[in-house]
């Protein structure tokens, strides 16, 4: 019986754990600031795997071995790892803005967050300044799950973690549709990766979706 191998609440925590990540790992664990880390909570999950309740398995790649699954999670992700007739299951995939804390977003805590690499003069070099993390109030727009933009709380500083062109372009149309559905306020973007947004690169891509040009930077309302 769960009682048995764990502390009052843990198996609630347990279950809230899959049903919040649908995959549980050590990272997920770790970003949920769970008091004892993940040797509290393996115990209760081994326990929900020996009842059916849960199935272990190595679902994702680079995540570890020890990882804990309800059964429809463990259906979604083989669908989407089938190739589709826009290629590999990743390729071509949905664009979410999410809140940075959001655990549908898996930087930060099942997965780092990718290094910004910027073209220093004399080759690549890791990029410094403002960094991601999940803070309150901060934005990620993923394509196809990868990373592209982080947007820091009050949406003026924005980093981006693609050259890609087509990926830049769909995280700008994603971010103005949530200014439009009333899902964000109005954005007032006056930096992006470090420099002021009118010389970035990343302005193409938010006049392209709406963004509007100002003395300070680009702004759009709903």
């Amino acid at each position: 019986p769960l009682h048995e191998v764990a502390a009052p609440g843990r198996a609630a925590l347990a279950d809230v754990l899959l049903e919040r990540h649908g995959v549980v790992t050590r990272g997920a664990v770790v970003a949920e600031q769970v008091a004892g880390g993940f040797a509290a909570v393996y115990p209760v999950l081994s326990a929900l795997e020996e009842r059916g309740a849960a199935r272990r398995g190595y679902f994702v790649e680079g995540l570890g071995a020890a990882q804990f699954a309800v059964p429809g999670a463990v259906d979604r992700i083989r669908a989407l790892a089938e190739p589709t007739d826009g290629g590999p299951g990743r390729g071509g995939g949905p664009t979410l803005v999410l809140a940075a804390t959001d655990p549908a977003n898996p930087y930060g805590a099942a997965l780092p967050w990718p290094e910004r690499v910027v073209d220093s003069g004399d080759g690549a070099a890791p990029a410094t300044g403002h960094r991601a993390g999940r803070k309150a109030g901060a934005l990620v727009v993923l394509v196809g799950g990868d990373l592209v933009l982080y947007v820091e709380r009050g949406g003026r500083t924005i980093l981006s973690f693609t050259d890609d062109s087509d990926a830049l372009a769909a995280a700008g149309k994603a971010l103005a549709d949530a200014v439009h559905s009333g899902a964000l306020g109005a954005m007032s973007v006056e930096r992006a990766d470090g420099e002021a947004v009118h010389s970035s690169p990343l302005r193409d891509a938010l006049t392209a979706a709406g963004f509007r040009t100002t003395p300070r930077g680009l702004r759009l309302r709903g």
